[in-house]
C-alpha cells in the first residue's frame, strides 16, 4: 500500500500522477483514477471503480466497487455511488463516424452528470448525462435517470420517476399533518410548488 499525500492507495490501484487525492481518502484494489481527477478528503474509491479524467469530487464521497464515473462528472460533498452504477458522458454514442472512420477524442463533446451534496445513486443505476441529481436525493438501485432529480426526491424505474421524498438520513418521508416527516430523525419538511423545504423550529 502506497502513501499518496496522506491518502491510502493500494499497490494494485492505477492512479495518475496528476490526480489529486485528498487527505484520509482510500483507493482500493484495481481502481483507476485518471489524469487531473480531484478527490476531496476522506473519500473511498472501491475495488475496480473508475474515476475519469478531470472528474471533480468533494469530501467524504464513497464510490463503491466497479462503479464508473466518467468525465466531466462533478460530485459535491457526501455523495454515495453504489456498486456497478454508471455516470455516462456521451449524448450520442458511436464508435465510428457516419463515413465509417473511427471516432477520436475530437469527434464528440463530453457532457457530465452533477451530483449535489448528500445525493445517493443505488447499485447498477445509470445516470444519463447531462442530468443533475439534487441535494440529498436518492436514485434507487437499477434506475435509469434521464432528467434532473429534485432535492430530496426518491426516484426509481426505467426511466426513473419520482416515487416519494427522502430526508438527509436517506429514510423515506411520510406525510403527517401537512408535513413530510423523517421517522429516523424527526426532521420535518414542507412541500412548496413541487420542492421540499426543511422546517426549522423557531
Amino acid at each position: 500500500m502506497s502513501t499518496y499525500a496522506n491518502a491510502r492507495v493500494v499497490d494494485t490501484a492505477d492512479v495518475a500522477d496528476s490526480a489529486e487525492i485528498g487527505s484520509g481518502s482510500s483507493v482500493w484494489h484495481l481502481a483507476q483514477v485518471r489524469e487531473r481527477a480531484v478527490l476531496g478528503a476522506n473519500c473511498v474509491i472501491g475495488r475496480g471503480a473508475y474515476i475519469g479524467t478531470g472528474v471533480s469530487m468533494g469530501n467524504s464521497c464513497k464510490v463503491q466497487n466497479y462503479a464508473l464515473v466518467y468525465e466531466p462528472a462533478s460530485l459535491e460533498d457526501g455523495v454515495f455511488i453504489g456498486p456497478a452504477a454508471v455516470l455516462t458522458n456521451d449524448t450520442y454514442p458511436r464508435a465510428i463516424n457516419s463515413d465509417g472512420s473511427q471516432k477520436s477524442a475530437e469527434d464528440w463533446e463530453a457532457v457530465g452528470v452533477t451530483l449535489r451534496r448528500g445525493a445517493s445513486v443505488g447499485a447498477r443505476a445509470v445516470c444519463v448525462a447531462p442530468v443533475v441529481v439534487g441535494r440529498w436525493a436518492t436514485v434507487a438501485a437499477g434506475a435509469v435517470v434521464t432528467k434532473d432529480v429534485p432535492d430530496h426526491a426518491l426516484v426509481a424505474g426505467v426511466p426513473a420517476r419520482q416515487i416519494g421524498w427522502v430526508g438527509a438520513s436517506g429514510h423515506p418521508l411520510s406525510e403527517s399533518d401537512g408535513y413530510w416527516v423523517c421517522s429516523a430523525t424527526g426532521e420535518k419538511y414542507v412541500e412548496i410548488d413541487g420542492e421540499l423545504k426543511e422546517v426549522t423550529e423557531q
